[in-house]
């Protein structure tokens, strides 16, 4: 179980060596600038709406209780604080991913044929309107799997006792979803959507996870953070291009 989540974790950072190689680095400049430029602007908000924010999610106490309020307030702090930038950096992955989707997955594509993977072999065909059926229902699917998940742990962290566990819930979920948003590249551009996709992280979780946390890692280190998005795409695929080779028997 270790050895498969370090497998995955590494290939999170193998992204970096991979995009900077001669023949992939030029498809990295877009999405790199794209997430520059977003991550820039989500650091920017942090710094100026972090107190608002965290204020407006303590909760006011009577008079009568106010020598509880400083006991509360610094159980509830780390929590809130963890839960506010998991929130703001993943819903500024998630924006620059969209926005950088169709770079991402010619980035996807050029990295599996540098690992001698042809991506353009074995894609089912589909009349156009099927295709872009399919690529919504498949985002959808995504969104509600997302809202679905983040619900349930924002009532957990609520709960008296099973609120400890939410800081390691959102974490875990993060680098989760951080997995499936990266390993959709290579899947996507193999005519795989969300629910293959979850279903294919599911079966290989250890190493799933430590991608996820490789990323989630990756996307929290000042700097290395504007890099995180292409190394992300290109680590995910270079295990997908793993998984297939083993599963293929090669």
């Amino acid at each position: 179980m270790i050895r498969a989540f370090l497998s995955g974790f590494l290939f999170s950072l193998k992204g970096l060596k991979i995009i900077n190689q001669r023949g992939i680095r030029h498809f990295v400049m877009i999405p790199l600038m794209i997430n520059i430029s977003l991550f820039s602007m989500g650091i920017a908000v942090l710094i100026m709406m972090f107190s608002q924010w965290m204020e407006s999610l303590m909760p006011d106490f009577p008079d009568w209780l106010s020598w509880l309020e400083d006991s509360i307030r610094w159980l509830l702090w780390p929590l809130f604080t963890f839960m506010i930038f998991f929130i703001a950096f993943y819903s500024f992955t998630f924006i620059a991913n969209l926005i950088a989707a169709p770079f991402n997955s010619l980035l996807s594509e050029k990295v599996e044929a540098s690992l001698g993977k042809d991506p353009d072999k074995h894609i089912p065909t589909f009349p156009p309107w099927v295709t872009i059926k399919k690529s919504v229902g498949s985002e959808i699917g995504k969104l509600l799997y997302l809202v679905k998940w983040s619900l349930l742990i924002l009532v957990l962290s609520f709960i008296p006792i099973l609120n400890i566990t939410a800081p390691v819930l959102w974490f875990v979920f993060g680098a989760w979803m951080l997995a499936l948003e990266y390993l959709d590249y290579p899947m996507n551009n193999h005519g795989h959507y969300f629910k293959e996709i979850n279903q294919h992280a599911t079966k290989q979780k250890t190493s799933s996870l430590g991608l996820g946390t490789g990323i989630l890692l990756l996307t929290s280190i000042p700097v290395v953070n504007f890099f995180a998005m292409p190394a992300s795409v290109a680590g995910a695929t270079a295990l997908w291009v793993k998984r297939e080779q083993t599963s293929n028997g090669n």
